[in-house]
């Protein structure tokens, strides 16, 4: 039994992550292929109607997916 909290199990198939994973800014973060990164601030909605708020969440949307963190369509 070991007490390490990072580690990648035999075969390199696994690595679990019980710590920190610090990602510099000079390395970065790719999922299939694609790199993953912060997405972009989104401001709290002050929508007074449903056309504004889907405004507001469409604009959420795609900054999630410039981000890398939603496929996009």
């Amino acid at each position: 039994m070991s007490n390490v909290k990072n580690y990648t199990e035999q075969g390199g198939e696994k690595t679990v992550i019980g710590g920190t994973l610090e990602v510099t800014p000079t390395g970065k973060l790719s999922f299939d292929g694609a790199e993953v990164r912060p997405a972009d601030a989104q401001g709290d909605s002050t929508a007074a109607d449903v056309v504004s708020l889907v405004a507001d969440f469409n604009a959420l949307l795609a900054k999630l997916k410039a981000a890398g963190l939603m496929n996009a369509d």
